[in-house]
C-alpha cells in the first residue's frame, strides 16, 4: 500500500466530532486519505458526514466481522477505530485477521477488554493491582450486611455503559428493588468531582499522554460540559494504570472521582471516550498518533503539549438529508 491512510469509524453513530478530528489530523499531517463510517443503522449522523459509509450487521452478529473485513479489503482501510463497548470483544479477538488484510484495529488485547467490560473484573483488577477505588460487592452480600454500608449507594449493571441503568439507592429496601432480576453491582458513593482521563498507549505499551478533564455536566451518560485539568496525580494515575493493563493499546479512558488528594477509580473504558473531542481541542492529537502507528511511522506522541483550562460546552446540532437516503 502507498503512503495513504483510510480510516474507518466502526459503529459510528453520533461520533461526528471524532470523525472530524481524524479528518483534521490527516490534513494537518499531509496524509492522503478518507474517513469512512459503518453502522448497523441508517440513522447515523456520522455516517451521513463520512466520506463514504456502509450499513453492516450489528456488532454482535456473526456476519459483522466478515462484512467489516470485506470493506477494509476493498477500500484499503489502514485503521479501524471502534467506538462502543459492545463491539470491543469481537474486534479484539479478530485483530490478527484484520492485520492480514493490512488493517490495524486501534484496540487493546482481549484481556484488557475483559477487564473493562465487566465491572466485577474491573474492581478485582484494581484491587489486585493496588489502584484506589470504591468499595464494591454484590446486592446479595450488601443486603446481608447492610449495616456495614453507608447509604446512599450506587447500583450499576455489571456490563453496561453510558450510565444506562445506573441508580442511586437510599436504603436497603430501595436496593432490593433496584437489584431485582438484574445483573448488577453495588458501589459505595465516591466523594468529590468526577474526572475522565484520556490516555494514549503506543504500540510498545507505553502511555505517552494522559489528559484529565473534569466533568461539569453530564447528559445521557456523556459529558456535555467539561474542562481539561493539569493535575500531575491524575496524569500519573491514568498513565500507570493503562501501562499495567495487559496489552492496552490506542485510546483508553479512566473514570476517577477526585476529592482533594483522594482519588477513586470507578471505571476503565478501552476506547475513545465520548468527551474525547475536548482533549483533542486542547492539543492531544490521539487521531494523528494512531495514523502514525498505522503507517509505521515513528510516534510523535508527547505528554506535555496540551493545554489545561480548555472548556467544552456542547450543544445540539443536526444533519439534514433526504429521507430516501435513509430508507424511511
Amino acid at each position: 500500500m502507498s503512503e495513504r491512510c483510510t480510516v474507518l469509524l466502526s459503529s459510528a453513530g453520533r461520533r461526528v466530532a471524532l470523525l472530524e478530528a481524524f479528518r483534521r489530523s490527516l490534513a494537518r499531517m499531509g496524509v492522503d486519505g478518507e474517513v469512512l463510517a459503518v453502522d448497523a443503522s441508517r440513522l447515523s449522523a456520522a455516517a451521513q458526514l463520512a466520506d463514504e459509509s456502509f450499513l453492516v450487521p450489528h456488532c454482535t452478529h456473526d456476519d459483522f466481522v466478515p462484512a467489516l473485513l470485506d470493506i477494509c479489503a476493498r477500500h484499503e482501510v489502514r485503521l479501524v477505530v471502534p467506538t462502543i463497548d459492545t463491539e470491543l470483544p469481537v474486534l479484539s479477538e479478530h485483530r490478527r485477521t484484520f492485520a492480514d488484510v493490512g488493517t490495524t484495529v486501534a484496540i487493546s488485547a482481549p484481556e484488557t477488554i475483559a477487564i473493562g467490560f465487566d465491572k466485577v473484573h474491573t474492581h478485582q483488577w484494581l484491587v489486585a493491582n493496588s489502584f484506589p477505588t470504591v468499595r464494591q460487592d454484590s446486592p446479595v452480600d450488601v443486603l446481608a450486611a447492610s449495616a456495614a454500608w453507608d447509604f446512599p449507594l450506587v447500583v450499576k449493571p455489571r456490563r453496561g455503559s453510558a450510565s444506562i441503568g445506573v441508580v442511586t439507592v437510599r436504603d436497603p429496601e430501595e436496593l432490593a428493588v433496584a437489584a431485582r432480576d438484574r445483573d448488577v453491582v453495588v458501589q459505595s458513593t465516591a466523594p468529590g468531582a468526577e474526572h475522565t482521563i484520556d490516555v494514549f498507549v503506543d504500540r510498545d505499551g507505553l502511555a505517552r499522554c494522559a489528559v484529565p478533564r473534569r466533568r461539569i455536566e453530564v447528559r445521557g451518560g456523556e459529558v456535555s460540559k467539561g474542562v481539561t485539568v493539569r493535575a500531575e496525580a491524575l496524569e500519573v494515575l491514568g498513565a500507570s494504570l493503562c501501562e499495567r493493563l495487559p496489552g492496552a493499546y490506542g485510546a483508553l479512558n479512566v473514570q476517577v472521582f477526585v476529592d482533594g488528594d483522594d482519588l477513586r477509580v470507578i471505571e476503565i473504558n478501552a476506547r475513545f471516550g465520548g468527551g474525547f473531542p475536548l482533549a483533542y481541542a486542547a492539543g492531544a492529537d490521539f487521531p494523528g498518533w494512531l495514523v502514525e502507528e498505522a503507517l509505521g511511522r515513528p510516534s510523535s506522541a508527547v505528554a506535555s503539549e496540551w493545554r489545561g483550562g480548555v472548556a467544552m460546552l456542547r450543544y445540539d446540532d443536526h444533519v439534514i438529508v433526504d429521507s430516501a437516503t435513509l430508507g424511511i
